[in-house]
């Protein structure tokens, strides 16, 4: 059974930066993506950011610019690294890790708090 596990998140100042870090466990199919979903308060979940196993990245038009996702295969890990920080990045973001086939398998972390606020 697969396991996300997360960390990185914590308080930061508009402008700030913060990397956050999904580690997953148990057996990786390919193809697959790795991502960041989040959810602020009062609000619905949304697409942060996602990446392959082969490389190939999308972004939410409201972090384009200012977020980076990358991964490393290897160590099934996927980073989001977030520079110039704003308010209303404050969400609790969700690693995700979907593995394609005939049905789709997707998995979640349990979440990792980010607040920006000065």
């Amino acid at each position: 059974q697969e396991q996300l596990v997360e960390s990185g998140g914590g308080l930061v100042q508009p402008g700030g930066s913060l990397r956050l870090s999904c580690a997953a466990s148990g057996i990786i199919f390919s193809p697959n993506a790795m991502g960041w979903y989040r959810r602020a308060p009062g609000k619905q979940r949304e697409l942060v950011a996602t990446i392959t196993n082969g490389g190939g990245a999308s972004y939410a038009d409201s972090v384009k610019g200012r977020f980076t996702i990358s991964r490393d295969n290897a160590k099934n890990t996927v980073y989001l690294q977030m520079n110039s920080l704003k308010p209303e990045d404050t969400a609790v973001y969700y690693c995700n890790l979907v593995i394609f086939g005939r049905s789709n398998r997707n998995y979640w972390g349990q979440g990792t708090q980010v607040t920006v606020s000065s």
